[in-house]
């Protein structure tokens, strides 16, 4: 975390054998990203940037051969962090943090829950030890999940659960009846 991001762009290139144009970073597309998004073209890598779903593209990158997606590198909230730390404990993945403490309140709130070391970098393991399960359910279409769809009689929702000990991905596409229009006695 402390390297530069072309830093890591260039290392992970080395690590798989490939020049730094062939890496593709996937990177929130947010105004405090403008010197990372700078930093990873002057590898000559590809930055795709996404609006949302920041959580999903952490999750592309466990899957290089069809997401074409490498590397994440951004900021953003904490929860989404141990999200994506989760889903990636049960389909194999990496991921280091750091808390971003830049207010006094921020400091004051991340003290009251133990946190002794506000520079400490966090290593997937430390956001989400033992067997863990991961489910998401689509809420609008995004790039891993569809959204709900509503039907006459029927709302159809897609589900992905994820369980770590066992690296099981279930899909489930689900139809919800709305039976409440039919009045049993």
């Amino acid at each position: 975390l402390d390297a530069s991001p072309a830093d890591n762009v260039k290392r992970l290139a080395k690590a798989k054998g490939v020049d730094p144009a062939a890496i593709t970073v996937l990177v929130l597309d947010r105004p405090r990203h403008g010197d990372i998004i700078a930093s990873i073209r002057s590898t000559g890598a590809a930055v795709r940037l996404i609006t949302d779903g920041d959580v999903a593209g952490v999750i592309h990158c466990a899957d290089p051969d069809n997401t074409a997606v490498d590397m994440y590198i951004g900021t953003g909230g904490a929860p989404e962090g141990v999200l994506a730390a989760a889903a990636l404990r049960c389909i194999g993945g990496q991921m280091q943090c750091r808390l971003i403490l830049d207010s006094e309140e921020k400091r004051a709130r991340a003290h009251k829950m133990g946190v002794t070391d506000p520079k400490m970098i966090y290593g997937i393991e430390d956001m989400v030890r033992g067997d863990c399960l991961f489910a998401a359910t689509g809420v609008t279409t995004g790039s891993l999940l569809t959204g709900v769809k509503f039907r006459k009689d029927v709302i159809e929702t897609e589900t992905v659960v994820m369980r770590s000990i066992t690296g099981t991905v279930r899909w489930i596409r689900a139809e919800h009846r709305q039976l409440d229009k039919f009045h049993l006695d």
